[in-house]
This record gives C-alpha cells, structure tokens and sequence, in this order.
C-alpha cells in the first residue's frame, strides 16, 4: 500500500467487511447508459481499439468502471448523497460536466452570450474568442451557468468529452474534499481514484482489491479495473485474447518510459520492413511511384462463349476521384482487358456500378448480347442423394497460394493506387489509379516466384500458416466457396510476402509481443477477405478489414494493402498509463482460475455469442509457431472442444463450472458482476439457473441500454445489457415451494421499488431529473424476486444444479420464468403513469397498459427502441411493431392516434378489441366532425358494461388529453370525454 496513505489515513481494515455494497441500492443506470453510448461511439477512438478492431465484443471502459466502483463503494444511511458521491467519482455531476465541457471548447463566446447574460463581456472576451489573460477557473465561471440552462443530462453531457479523455487530476480535483468528508467515518482520505481504491480495499478486505475476469476477450475489464487502482487477473481459453489483454496491460497501460522504448522498437522494426520491401523493388514502379494498394478480382470462363469474365459487383473504384474500371473485350484471346478511367461522368460512374455479379449471377454484355450464368452453376454446386451439398471447386493443396489453370476461379490484379514519387514522404498524399502494365505483372510474377521458392521453408520458421482450416459454422464458408484448405489460402501472394517480411523483423526486436499484435491487425488489413470500399476516405476508396463483420466472407473483388497503404495511424494505440499495481494473464479455462479475487466481473458468451473459437483461427495460424515471451506460455490453439459455447447443456454444465469456480476463489464477503444480453426470459432462466447452481444469491440487476445503426444491420436494432450483481449465497440448505415464495417475492418487490422510488422523488426536487427511470424500476422488481428465489437450495422438492441442467424443454415455463414474470406484474402494478388512476391502472389490459405507459415516457423525450421492447414483454403484449409509428434504434414512438387505420384497429387486432381502441376511434371520428352524441351512443351500443365502464373511459380520455402531442387530438379527447362525464341517463 502506498505509504503516504498508510499513514495519513486512519483506517479500520475490515470495517466494512461485512456492509452492503453501494450497487446493490443505487446506480445511476441511465447516466452510465448515455456514458456508454458514447463511448461506442468514438468507434476507432476508444481506448483499446487501437489493439484489434476484429474483436468486437468489448464492454465499455466506463461501464467496467461503475460496477468496479459501484462494488466497493458502501452503502451509508443517506441514499441521496451516496449517489451524488458515486457521480463525482464518475464524472457525472455538474461541476465535472461544465469541466469536460470547457475541455471540448465546446461554447463559443458568441453561443455563451446567447445562453446566459454576461453584464462585463469585456472581462472575458476580445474580439469573438476569450482574453489571453483568462484562465480555467474564469472560463468555468461561464460554463457552470451556461450548462443550467440545458434541461437534461444527456444535453449536457454531450457537449463535452468523455470522462476519460480529459486531464484526470484537473477533471477530479473539486471532487476529493466531498467524497473524504461524507466518508470521514471510515477514515477515507483520497486524492485520486487509484488511492480510493485502495483504501476501499482495506476497509473491506484488508488489502489492495484484485478484480478478475476469466473471459477475458479485449481485455476492457481486467485493464478498467487496473486503471483505478485493483489488481488485475485475467483468463481466457483463447490465446489471441490473452495477446489482446496482455497489450492492454502492458502496452497500452505501460509507463511513459516503457511506452517511449516500446515506440522506438517499432519504428526500428518499421524502418526494416520497409528496407527490404524497397530494395526487392515490388512496390515501386519505374517513375518511383510507390503502390499504395491493389485490387485484385476473380475470373472465370463463361459456358456460352467460353470467354474469361472478371467478376465484380462494381467496377465502380474510387467516386471521388471518378476513377472506374472498363471492360474492354479482347476478340483474340477471348477475354477482357480492363481499363482504369479517371474523372468519369455522373453516368458513367453509374453504369460503372453495375458489375458483372448480379443477384448471385455471372452477368455481362458482348457484342450487343447479355449473357447470366447463376454462380452456383459455375461453381457446380449440388445436393447428392443423402441430402449432403457440394460443388466442383478443387481442394486447394498445402503448398498451392494461388489457383491452378484449369480453376474455376482465376485471379486477376485489375487496378493499382499509386502515391506519387514527390508525396511519398508527405503529410498529404497525392494518389491516383492506373491500369494495369506489363511492368506491373512482371512485378506480380517476381512476388509469386519469391513466394513459391520459400513458401515451404516460410511455412517451417513459421513466418507463413500451414494450418488447414476446421470444418466450423463460420470456416466452412472459404471452404465452400473457394476450396480454400489452409489458412494461408486466404492470403495472395504479396500478402504472403509481406507478412513473411513483418514476422522476420519483429522476431529480432525487444518488443516482439507488440510485433504479434501488430501481426493479427496486419492480417485483419490484408487477406483476399478484405473487400475495397469505394466510401472509405470520403469516397476516395480502401480496403475495409476481414471482420468488419464477424465472418470469413469471401468476395469476387479485393484489396491488398502494399506497406505503404498501412499508414500512420494502422498501428497507432493509445496511450494510458496505469498505476503500480498487479497484472496476471494466464491461458486457461473459465473453470481453472489459478488466483482468488474479490470481484469477480465478466461477460460469458451466451445465446447467438460470436464463435471466437473458430474465427481467431485465422490469427492463431499466422502467430503459433515460436512466439516471444510471455506468449510462449499459452496454448496456440483454439481448443475448439474446451470452449463454453452458447447453447445447449453442455454450455449450462460449462457455466456452472466456471461460476462455482469463481465463486470457490472468492472470499465470503466478493462479489460477482455477470453481464448479458437481454433478450428473452429463456435467456434469464438458464442464466439463473447457471448462478443459482454455482452457489450464487443475486442482490441487484440493472439494465444498460446501448442503441446503434449498422450500415451491416438495415434499420435499427437494440443491444442492451443486463449487470447482474451476485454474492456467495448463505451456507447451509433451504428449501421452500412455490407457493410460499410469490408471496415473498411481492412483497421484495414492493419494498425495493417504492425505496427507488422515495430515492427518485428526493432527487428530482433538487435536481430536476429522477435518478430511476421506469426500465430501473421494472429491472429492480427482477433482482428482488431473484434475491428471494436464489437463497434457496431446493424449490419444491428439486435441487437448483439439478434444475440448472436439466435440458430445457420448448415451451416449457420454469419456476424461475414464473418468478420473473411475478416479479414484472409486480412492478407494473406499481409503476402507474403520472395522471392516471391506480384503479384504472389495475384494470386495464397488458397492450393498454403498454399504449399508456410509453405516451407517458414519450412526454419526457424517451425514444430508445429498447423500452418498448422492454415493456411490451413485461406487459405480455403479443406484437407492439403494430403499435409503433417509428422503429428507428434512437426515434422510435408509438402511432398517433390519427395514423391509426381502420384495420389496425378491428376486433380481430390486440388494441382494437379493448376499450382504449375504441376511445382511438371515437376520437378520430371527433376529428372527422362526427356529432360527439353519435360516438357516445355507438359506445354504449358496443359495451354491455358501458354503465360500469364509463368513469374509467373518461380517466383513459383525460390522460389522452394531457399526454397526446398533438393539439387537435388533445381537443379531441377533451370534447369526447366532456361529453361522456355529462352524460344524462333517461333524459
């Protein structure tokens, strides 16, 4: 422990051993969601990108560092200022708001004296920016009064940048003196977040907190924890991950000096690479231009005319540049010549969209004529009588890199982006794209003599794969469509040369480690999977990475990068230096950790996970011969068969073994954070049941809401993430029934939901904003219930291991999903929209009740598409896109009342049979002019309890009035219930 601490700081180890953690009452589940967001969305700017963009499955930084802190943090006697403590260690509150603000510049002086009054502007500005003489402190001034005036956090937050982008003394500075007075009591005297840690750490465990993740994937867990002050231990199975995490640790999160040797290293490596490439003359052409890229296509032999037909689905190359590829036919030699354009037309770039691949057909024009010939009956593909399929591609040989004659498929280089002699050196690049000459494909022949002469003793320095690919759901793919057999398939013959160099040169350095990461994003940049988009670089045009998706998608035109198209910045990381504390990396399975932490916190994979196993193959075959210390510790191998895979009983049986095992390198007083994917109660059953067999009691559950678009993903979509808080459940048995435990649960329920809800009313007079919204509140009901359920051994005579792994039958409901399903009723009933009556409420059906639910979220700017998901199961609504007047990711809304057509809204729909389709109409029919007394008598006609009804039609109509956003609907629904308030019976 750090002295200065030691002996400033009166500490009681242990005082808080055994004290509720500050997680499992209060976490601002809404900020962190928006914090993540945008974390997400700095794409290649977040911290750890920079190691591997192929690994997809990252979990924000400031996720990892709510639950890290939110998990020692106690729980004091005063909620309220429990949380206004967590959100200036987090960077939420407005000081630290105005203060990430100031260091975006994100006000100008003009947009200031727009916001607020400034009676001396002089004093702060000259001209249309500040005075030189002003400082921070003066600026801030400004900003603190600027940013009251936006009404919510998410305006707020979103001038400014990130949290962990700004100067982290500077950013926290006011916050140390709030956080050690409100936890005087314990004697905490913190400066920094990395001393809080620890002092945390003592007051619980003794010692400095170890946080650990046996999934360790990217890495973001173990090096978030580590970069607050924990001990960090992290496991994979797989050994890219392991590289992935220990370049987090250790390279990423290495010292200013070690950082310093590690740029050195590489330049030096650098510069060897592109010393050899230069002098073997393959980059270059005779003017001293240097190819920055090459597009490569297929070719194939059309079954009509027997002419070879480039494949492409463009020839479209570069549209700022107007740069296109023109097929021009050879007579002769039956086949095309293809041409480089530049500064084609409008029309011509348009023609030029259309390839020669169409809709899974080979499609092109000669002489007039149109010819189409389907793929699949150039590639042979059939189906023999045992139902197997196949095709008529030749299995590619171990020492073969490119197709034989009398392939199928041939390849061909078409086009070659130069940078010019003069800006080879430059900041700013002049490049242009050439046709193809004989000097060039004499260049192409001196790399494939090269690569055949050493290709077989490349393959035994292990400076080239000779892995044959495994049979998998995503490597069956280059096997079927290209009869690739061996990974090095996937690469042509400069590819191959070019890696072959990069191995070599890091083998010899001091940073070899950071070589091997360096090594997998050069493969990612470089295979025959890399397909060139023409939107890259604003339209200019470049090759995109194998897993910009996470699949093995061959394609009919490519790109290969040259060195000198791997830029500056293709190797760039970022640099984050972390405190004194331990880093552990092993390679072993989630159920073989080989250190006891006190927080456990992963993301298991589950459900529709993404198959790492097969798909780092693709790297494990390039790095797994002679790797540098520390990783020659590791298994190079996937080991497909010992990884816990997404489904099934084996997956359950995997789970409960690396949670027990977790649980059993815990101290009774750790805690486990498990985070998943919400999806369906199947998912919250076997996740349950998993943790519930490991000897696990749940204590709280939030959700985390993280929305995007895709150019890959048309429309919208949702990720949101379950954090699963779970402790070591009691000792001893328990067994309970059923009947007994709803009871219980409802009373769990209520009891934490109306605490929230206290807490909410508390903040939101003070602040403007409540802490919780509705998706909190219905997510805590969850935790309770499972609180409850999970302190028992046995439920109804049945032990919870042998519930956890019995196989799932379909359609089968579990106690677990009765529980969950209790536990949401339970919060429903409770969670009644502001202006409604509860006994309307209790009376209402599930799509009512979600109709008015979401009009009144709709009111507080709530558009995230994951509520309505979220709802619409809570409420058991059977299909609410019926319901929805936008299902875009971020502006989703329900239908107005006058979009509503007729046939939405017959008896045979879920709203047009319940009394809330009939007041829709009854109001549309307002607003057609209809007599008011007319729509009051087709009601009573309709409803046989009209009489017992109708003082809640009126409540259904006055919340319509106040919550519609539309004027005429609001009159509407106020003329309409006017006159059924005043309705005379008899007259």
């Amino acid at each position: 422990m750090n002295e200065a601490v030691r002996t400033t700081t009166p500490l009681v180890p242990l005082a808080l051993k055994d004290a509720p953690a500050l997680i499992e009452s209060v976490f601002p589940a809404q900020k962190v969601s928006f914090e993540a967001q945008a974390e997400r969305k700095a794409v290649a700017a977040q911290t750890l990108t920079g190691l591997g963009s192929y690994w997809k499955g990252r979990k924000p930084l400031i996720l990892v560092r709510a639950i890290v802190l939110g998990s020692l943090l106690p729980a004091t006697d005063d909620p309220e200022q429990d949380l206004a403590v967590f959100e200036k260690l987090m960077a939420f509150d407005e000081e630290s708001l105005a203060r990430r603000a100031l260091a975006e510049n994100a006000l100008s002086a003009t947009r200031l004296q727009e916001l607020i009054p400034i009676s001396d502007p002089e004093r702060y500005f000259s001209g249309r920016g500040w005075r030189r003489d002003i400082t921070d402190d003066d600026k801030l001034v400004l900003y603190r009064r600027a940013l009251a005036t936006f009404g919510s956090y998410e305006e707020k937050a979103g001038l400014g940048k990130r949290p962990e982008e700004v100067d982290q003394e500077w950013l926290y500075a006011p916050a140390w003196e709030a956080v050690n007075q409100h936890y005087a009591h314990l004697g905490i005297n913190a400066n920094n977040i990395a001393e809080l840690v620890e002092q945390l750490g003592m007051l619980r465990y003794g010692h400095r907190p170890r946080a650990g993740d046996t999934f360790s994937g990217g890495g973001s867990i173990p090096f978030e924890a580590a970069r607050i002050g924990c001990d960090a231990y992290a496991s994979d199975l797989n050994p890219i991950a392991c590289m992935l995490t220990w370049g987090a640790l250790n390279v990423i999160g290495a010292s200013p000096e070690r950082r310093a040797e590690i740029d050195r290293d590489q330049q030096a490596v650098f510069d060897v690479i592109d010393k050899e490439i230069t002098k073997l003359g393959v980059e270059h052409d005779e003017k001293g231009n240097r190819a920055k890229a090459y597009l490569y296509c297929l070719e194939t032999r059309c079954p009509e005319t027997g002419w070879m037909i480039p494949l492409s689905p463009s020839w479209v190359i570069s549209p700022k540049q107007g740069a296109v590829a023109k097929l021009i036919p050879d007579e002769k030699n039956k086949r095309f010549d293809i041409e480089v354009v530049t500064g084609a037309s409008a029309a011509q770039i348009a023609a030029a969209d259309k390839g020669t691949v169409q809709d899974g057909d080979m499609v092109y024009t000669l002489n007039g004529r149109t010819y189409r010939s389907p793929i699949k009956t150039l590639r042979g593909d059939f189906r023999d009588a045992d139902g197997n399929t196949g095709n008529r591609l030749r299995r590619w040989e171990k020492d073969e890199f490119h197709p034989r004659p009398d392939d199928i498929f041939q390849e061909r280089l078409y086009a070659i982006q130069w940078i010019t002699k003069k800006s080879i050196n430059a900041s700013r690049q002049i490049t242009y794209f050439s046709t193809v000459t004989e000097a060039d494909l004499a260049r192409e022949r001196q790399v494939e003599k090269l690569v055949s002469e050493n290709l077989a003793q490349w393959q035994a320095e292990g400076l080239a794969p000779d892995m044959a690919i495994e049979p998998g759901d995503k490597t069956d793919e280059p096997i079927r469509t290209r009869g690739w057999t061996h990974w090095h398939h996937l690469f042509n013959a400069r590819q191959l040369l070019l890696q072959a160099i990069s191995i070599k040169a890091w083998k010899g350095s001091d940073s070899a480690p950071l070589g091997w990461i360096n090594l997998a994003k050069a493969a990612d940049f470089n295979s025959k999977l890399c397909r060139w988009a023409t939107s890259q670089g604003g339209g200019l045009g470049g090759p995109k990475g194998v897993f910009s998706n996470q699949a093995l998608n061959t394609f009919y035109n490519y790109a290969t990068r040259a060195w000198a198209g791997f830029g500056a910045s293709s190797f760039k990381m970022a640099d984050a230096p972390l405190p004194a504390v331990e880093r552990s990396i092993v390679s072993a399975p989630a159920e073989r950790p080989t250190q006891s932490c006190e927080l456990w916190i992963t993301d298991p994979p589950y459900a529709d996970a993404v198959n790492y196993h097969e798909i780092t193959e693709f790297f494990i075959a390039w790095l797994r011969k002679n790797p540098p210390k520390p990783f020659d510790e590791w298994v190079w191998d996937s080991r497909r068969a010992l990884a816990i895979k997404g489904s099934g009983e084996d997956f359950r049986r995997g789970m409960v073994a690396a949670y027990k095992a977790m649980a059993d390198h815990m101290p009774d007083n750790g805690m486990q954070c498990v985070m998943f994917t919400h999806q369906d109660t199947g998912v919250w059953s076997d996740m349950v049941g998993i943790f519930w067999a490991a000897g696990l009691q749940v204590v709280a559950a939030w959700y985390i809401a993280t929305e995007t678009t895709s150019e890959l993903k048309k429309g919208g979509y949702v990720q949101g993430t379950v954090i699963l808080m779970l402790k070591k459940r009691a000792a001893g048995d328990r067994a309970g029934f059923k009947q007994r435990i709803l009871p219980a649960v409802r009373s769990e329920v209520q009891r934490q939901i109306e605490t929230m809800m206290h807490l909410n009313d508390e903040v939101k007079s003070k602040h403007g904003e409540p802490v919780f919204n509705d998706s909190d509140l219905q997510m805590a009901g969850y935790a309770a219930a499972l609180k409850v359920l999970t302190a028992y051994t046995q439920i109804g005579g049945e032990d919870v291991t042998a519930f956890a792994l019995r196989p799932r039958v379909r359609g089968e409901v579990t106690v677990v999903d009765e529980i969950v399903q209790q536990a949401a009723e339970a919060a429903n009933s409770l969670l009644v929209p502001e202006g409604l009556a509860a006994d309307t409420w209790a009376k209402l059906t599930g799509i009512e009740r979600f109709m008015l639910r979401m009009m009144d979220m709709e009111t507080t700017g709530a558009a995230k598409l994951d509520n309505y998901q979220n709802f619409a199961k809570a409420f058991r609504v059977e299909d609410y896109s019926r319901v929805m007047g936008s299902m875009a990711a971020n502006q989703a809304r329900l239908k107005r009342v006058p979009e509503f057509a007729s046939r939405d809204l017959t008896d045979s729909t879920e709203l047009g049979a319940t009394r809330l389709g009939r007041l829709i109409i009854g109001v549309q029919q307002v607003l057609a002019e209809t007599e008011p007394q007319a729509i009051v008598s087709q009601l009573q006609a309709e409803m046989a309890d009209f009489l017992e009804v109708r003082s809640l039609l009126v409540d259904l109509l006055a919340f319509i009035e106040r919550k519609a956003p539309e004027e005429q609907v609001r009159a509407g629904a106020e003329v309409l219930g006017a006159r059924l308030k005043n309705l005379r019976f008899g007259a």
